[in-house]
C-alpha cells in the first residue's frame, strides 16, 4: 500500500462548464449602440452569425434571439419604408399624409421593439440564463 502524500493528492472539485458570455453582451451593446451611429447594428449582427454555430446552447439561444431580432426589423423598416415612400409623393395632393403619419409611428414602434428585446435578452444574458423563446416575435 502507498501513502499519498499531500502534494501527489490533487483534489478535482467538479468544475461547471460555463460558456462565454462575453460576445453575445458585446453583440447586445453593439445593438444598444447602433441607435446612437447606426453602424455597429451590422456590425453586431455579423458577430452573432460568425458565432452562432461555435456557441454552446445557452449562448446559442442568445444568438438566435440576436439574430431574429436584427432580422425581423429590417424586414418591418423595409415595409413601413416602402410606404413611406409611396406616401411622399400623394402627400402633395393630401392623401398621402396618413401613409406618412402611421409608416412614421410604426418605424418609432419598431425602434422601441428593438430597444425593448436588447435590453430583455441582455438581462436574460446577465442572469446566466439562455433565452427561453428565442424564436419569438415579441419580448
Amino acid at each position: 500500500m502507498t501513502d499519498a502524500t499531500p502534494e501527489t493528492v490533487i483534489a478535482a472539485a467538479p468544475v461547471a462548464a460555463s460558456e462565454d458570455r462575453l460576445l453575445p453582451g458585446i453583440v447586445y451593446a453593439l445593438y444598444l449602440l447602433g441607435f446612437s451611429n447606426g453602424i455597429t447594428f451590422i456590425v453586431g449582427v455579423i458577430l452573432a452569425h460568425v458565432q452562432e454555430s461555435t456557441a454552446g446552447p445557452k449562448m446559442k439561444s442568445h444568438y438566435t434571439f440576436l439574430i431574429r431580432t436584427f432580422w425581423l426589423s429590417v424586414a418591418a423598416f423595409l415595409v413601413a419604408g416602402a410606404v413611406f415612400a409611396i406616401s411622399i409623393p400623394l402627400s402633395f395632393v393630401l392623401i398621402g399624409i396618413p401613409g406618412l403619419i402611421v409608416s412614421g409611428l410604426f418605424m418609432g414602434a419598431i425602434a422601441i421593439w428593438f430597444l425593448v428585446r436588447s435590453i430583455v435578452g441582455l438581462v436574460y444574458l446577465a442572469r446566466d440564463e439562455a433565452y427561453p423563446r428565442p424564436n419569438t416575435w415579441l419580448v
